[in-house]
């Protein structure tokens, strides 16, 4: 069973294995529909993800803007519509009252939806077509890879008065080291080149190639066992936070559980047979 449909965000699963996730409002950049509600787009994107997470015929997860846009994140000067507020839908996520409300709606709300995208257990990547503004730089951080041309710029929401969020002070610093993570924060911009040098970007190529280079990655994972990649990209985010003594004991767990797994033993017959390995995730 697939997710709800919304017309500001496509989702494309295709017999290869790749779904796209695409943001659908070309004409203002692919802002986003309202914020932490039910069926504002953060929601929608975690809700979409999860489906494909869900769905054996899909190995990989792409995140992209249609036209020349990645995400250029909330829409200040508009108000949600009614269908995405909560209004039709009572008990929307976003619906906080009282002197605590800004930070329920964000904490409760917001941080929340971020969080669903960095738990998919397949691969995602972001294919970074455009500007990646506040929001969509926080949707980005939290895919496993970052693929980006000369169109594409991190923006942080600093002449809005707002600091980075959520995925942004977590893994910014993570990635580029404290240096160069608050500088950032102090310049709110930063381009294409710049982020490949600092490691924000796994790769960096011409915008007629983005689309065939990404298809040519997503092409080469696939070719890997899926509990491989599961279980690896479970223990690497978990040892972000934790110690060489607790990751030596996952490796060594997990080790273990994926040498007598159905598709380790495929790829062993593979290998000694020359041949591409059918895997299936068991």
């Amino acid at each position: 069973m697939g997710p709800r449909l919304v017309d500001y965000l496509l989702y494309e699963p295709e017999p290869s294995g790749i779904l796209w996730i695409k943001f659908n409002r070309p004409d203002k950049m692919n802002a986003l529909v309202g914020t932490a509600e039910e069926n504002g787009t953060v929601a929608k994107v975690g809700e979409y993800m999860r489906a494909g997470d869900d769905d054996p015929n899909v190995r990989v997860i792409v995140l992209t803007g249609v036209g020349k846009g990645f995400c250029s994140g909330a829409n200040l000067g508009q108000k949600a519509p009614p269908e995405v507020t909560g209004e039709n839908f009572p008990g929307a996520r976003g619906a906080h009252e009282g002197p605590d409300a800004a930070r329920q709606h964000f904490f409760h709300g917001f941080t929340d939806l971020h969080r669903d995208i960095s738990l998919i257990r397949k691969p995602t990547v972001a294919m970074i077509n455009g500007p990646a503004v506040g929001s969509g730089m926080d949707m980005a951080l939290h895919c496993d890879i970052r693929i980006g041309c000369e169109r594409t710029r991190f923006i942080g929401y600093h002449n809005a008065g707002q600091i980075i969020e959520n995925g942004g002070s977590y893994y910014l610093p993570k990635m580029v080291g404290l240096g160069r993570a608050l500088e950032f924060a102090y310049t709110g911009e930063l381009k294409a080149e710049r982020a490949y040098e600092w490691g924000m970007l796994n790769h960096l190529v011409a915008s007629e190639e983005l689309e065939p280079f990404t298809r040519d990655l997503c092409e080469r994972m696939m070719a890997i066992p899926p509990m491989v990649q599961w279980i690896s990209k479970r223990i690497m985010r978990a040892a972000l936070d934790t110690s060489l003594e607790t990751t030596m004991v996952m490796t060594s767990n997990a080790g273990g559980i994926l040498q007598q797994s159905e598709d380790a033993k495929e790829a062993r017959r593979a290998f000694m047979e020359k041949r591409k390995g059918q895997f299936r995730g068991m």
